[in-house]
């Protein structure tokens, strides 16, 4: 399968007048075209610096970052980014914030505002359309943020630990959801987060970093035998003890 994204031996270290901080050390994975991939490793290894150079707001001290084989400067892929936080506007309807990047991005057309009333309909956001984000619990605020980001059309999308604001039982539930949406839109995904039983119950391939400065531990292929691959069912499947256990022994290996 094409790779949609490259990384090559990339290094990267903070500087500051205190001196220099190694954040990623020799870097090298790819991402194929429609994989989903989730990046797991101890607090403060370089996990969030890794979206941060594949969006571009930082650049490699040495190595190279391609995107569908060109230079990461001379590309032009549609990238989403889905934080931590919705970021949803209080003084905007639900239906106006997902507006917002085509406003912002001068897209915005017939055409497009129908995508977003369809992708509003289809994952159960058409009825609060016209609702403000504090009428709406915190799983659809986060579903809400999603759509904004996916009527964008992008072409990789990087969540940087997107349902670690939730109660646990929104967690689940919400992760439930975006990973069935992102399967069905065949988006390529990369996922950074601490909690081990997200990351197998989305992914198809998991990185694990070692402590910093990070390299690529070991890269886990995840493969679930289901008639439903949904990421609940995969925590109910016999293999996800399996894959929990093997990637907690290799981040503890070192402790």
């Amino acid at each position: 399968m094409e790779s949609i994204l490259e990384f090559n031996h990339v290094h990267y270290a903070y500087h500051t007048k205190d001196g220099e901080t190694k954040a990623l050390s020799d870097i090298t994975f790819s991402v194929a075209n429609g994989e989903f991939v989730a990046i797991v490793g101890p607090s403060g290894c370089g996990k969030s610096t890794l979206l941060s150079l594949i969006c571009g707001l930082l650049t490699p001290e040495s190595g190279w970052i391609h995107l569908n084989g060109r230079p990461l400067s001379d590309n032009a892929v549609n990238i989403g980014y889905m934080l931590q936080h919705d970021h949803l506007f209080e003084w905007r309807t639900i239906y106006h914030n997902i507006l917002l990047g085509l406003e912002i991005q001068h897209k915005l057309s017939s055409q497009t505002r129908a995508k977003a009333r369809e992708l509003l309909d289809t994952y159960g956001l058409g009825q609060f359309a016209d609702a403000r984000p504090f009428e709406l619990s915190g799983g659809m605020r986060q579903r809400a943020a999603l759509i904004r980001t996916l009527v964008l059309d992008p072409q990789l999308l990087l969540l940087d630990e997107p349902f670690s604001a939730l109660d646990y039982q929104t967690r689940l539930t919400v992760s439930n959801d975006i990973g069935q949406i992102l399967r069905k839109e065949q988006k390529t995904a990369i996922l950074v987060t601490h909690d081990l039983s997200e990351a197998v119950s989305l992914a198809d391939r998991i990185l694990i970093l070692s402590p910093r400065p990070a390299t690529v531990q070991s890269i886990v292929e995840v493969s679930f035998d289901l008639a439903q691959d949904t990421p609940m069912n995969r925590r109910n499947a016999p293999e996800f003890k399996h894959y929990f256990n093997m990637i907690w022994k290799e981040l503890n290996q070192n402790a």
